[in-house]
């Protein structure tokens, strides 16, 4: 297959996945993005460049996630591999559960579509798969690809090999408004997973589910729900070894009325508040209280949802 277009340019949304008991599973792209363009060169030669989230810290050769997707998705398609002039211009926070990493490999794999002569071979289906690949689960690939709340699974493996990574997308009431309360320091998705046990008891799993499935009516039809359906027994309690100021920011809000869970591997907190009509959230007030006017290098990011996914266009030059 060959390449279309020179330059591209690709926007994806953060994204929060988990959202308490949906584990794996639930996730939700939220308005925050990270904006990137990627020019092909005619030499082999690789230039990143990186503004924002990450300056400095990533790499700026070929083993930046974005150009090992890009790479990973022309191979795919058995287009050419070309040289790359990437720029990145970076807002979703870095190693706080806000999904940077899934954002990274989305952005390669869509300025791979926007590059190749036939798309479609890149489509939404198949950037969910290669994306899954890339991260090792789907529940923040799959809110960045299509945005809004999104529900990922994977079919039975069967004699052909593993099964298809496969996910929905579902509407999110007007009235919710997601708060990211994003602490000052990283935590590896490494070190937060590695602190779940392997087996939980069976009356964890059977509570956890009836609780997931509530979560998907209360964030599409019911928010008045989502305090009693953002409940967790399978993952936050475990974590609360490696996050502690975290899981007692949660404790806090929860005490005052508000449905906060941990981001994905944390340490981000999100509370899936209510906006009223004057534009505040029942998450306001319980946000400033549990403070105490103090934030010690915390954020409180106010964010809608984002409902169109990641985006890609040729540029003219």
């Amino acid at each position: 297959m060959r390449l279309r277009a020179a330059h591209v340019r690709v926007r994806v949304p953060a994204t929060s996945a988990n959202l308490g008991p949906g584990f794996d599973a639930l996730g939700l792209a939220l308005g925050l993005h990270d904006e990137l363009e990627v020019r092909a060169l005619g030499t082999s030669d690789v230039r990143v460049e990186v503004e924002g989230e990450g300056a400095g810290t990533v790499p700026d050769d070929e083993t930046h996630l974005v150009v090992r997707a890009l790479r990973v998705a022309l191979d795919h398609v058995g287009a050419p591999q070309t040289g790359l002039h990437l720029t990145c211009r970076n807002r979703v926070p870095h190693g706080r559960g806000l999904g940077s990493s899934a954002a990274a490999v989305v952005a390669g794999i869509l300025a791979a579509r926007g590059l190749v002569a036939e798309p479609d071979a890149l489509d939404d289906d198949t950037a969910l798969a290669l994306a899954t690949e890339l991260e090792g689960h789907p529940d923040n690939a799959a809110p960045a690809i299509l945005g809004g709340l999104t529900v990922a699974w994977s079919d039975e493996p069967g004699a052909a090999g593993p099964g298809a990574v496969r996910a929905v997308r579902l509407a999110v009431h007007e009235d919710v408004a997601p708060v990211a309360v994003v602490p000052p320091g990283h935590l590896s998705t490494r070190a937060a997973r590695g602190v779940l046990p392997a087996q939980v008891p069976h009356a964890d799993a059977a509570w956890q589910a009836g609780r997931s499935a509530l979560l998907v009516e209360a964030l599409g039809r019911n928010p008045e729900l989502l305090f009693a359906a953002t409940g967790d027994r399978l993952h936050q309690g475990y974590r609360r070894e490696v996050m502690p100021a975290s899981l007692a920011l949660v404790d806090a809000l929860r005490s005052r009325g508000v449905a906060a869970v941990v981001s994905g591997a944390g340490p981000t907190v999100l509370a899936l508040a209510r906006r009223g009509r004057d534009g505040t959230t029942d998450a306001d007030a319980a946000i400033a209280d549990a403070f105490g006017g103090v934030m010690a290098g915390w954020r409180v990011l106010p964010l809608d949802v984002d409902t169109a996914g990641a985006s890609v266009t040729a540029v003219l030059d």
